[in-house]
């Protein structure tokens, strides 16, 4: 009889951990899932617009029926990247995820940066060589840094009426996005081995 109560408990316990494992791995996988179905619409080739949540239809990745959006993946790993482009005089949102589905970064327009966007996003290490000024970038670049190499920039948009959003969302497909072309600021000559003098004048 003992024996028998010892191993219901046991089960109870078992069942019990295995219930918070699943609900703790929850966020995460849900995480992996959005990222994978963004992925599978072309995000790591460039900005891609996301399709318009339409009444009735499935809503994985939970979005506003009422704003458009678009997405780019950027591996850093391939050199820093950056997102690029002017919006509609409108509210809009710009933030960076990890994979894990953490924003690492987050601002809006209200935020006194205007219609223009030119975001600048680097790992740590590139980080470090921006501050040692042995990488070139251009003026007013928004700097951000990422705590992993892959990355997904998503802007938000808010269309003021509806019979704007298409306008808006080629706003959105004009960014552009991917990896920064960066030349190391130049360093000193070297001064190297000294020419060899010319026969006959020794």
């Amino acid at each position: 009889m003992l024996r028998a109560a010892l191993w219901v408990l046991a089960g109870l316990v078992l069942g019990g951990i295995i219930h918070i494992v699943v609900i703790l791995a929850m966020p995460a996988l849900a995480a992996t899932q959005a990222w994978d179905r963004v992925m599978a619409l072309g995000a790591d080739k460039g900005v891609v617009v996301l399709p318009q949540v339409k009444p009735g239809v499935d809503n994985p990745l939970r979005l506003d029926p009422e704003l458009a959006y678009a997405a780019c993946q950027i591996d850093l790993s391939k050199g820093p990247g950056t997102m690029t482009g002017s919006l509609p005089q409108s509210f809009w949102s710009v933030a960076i995820y990890n994979e894990a589905g953490n924003v690492t970064f987050a601002t809006t327009n209200r935020d006194g940066i205007g219609n223009a966007l030119d975001l600048g996003i680097f790992n740590a290490a590139q980080t470090r060589l921006l501050a040692e000024q042995t990488l070139d970038i251009d003026d007013g670049l928004l700097i951000v840094e990422a705590d992993a190499d892959k990355v997904m920039v998503i802007i938000r948009l808010a269309p003021p009426m509806p019979e704007n959003r298409a306008r808006y969302e080629a706003a959105l497909a004009g960014l552009k996005c991917g990896n920064l072309s960066l030349a190391a600021a130049a360093g000193p000559p070297s001064l190297g081995a000294p020419p060899s003098p010319a026969p006959g004048t020794q």
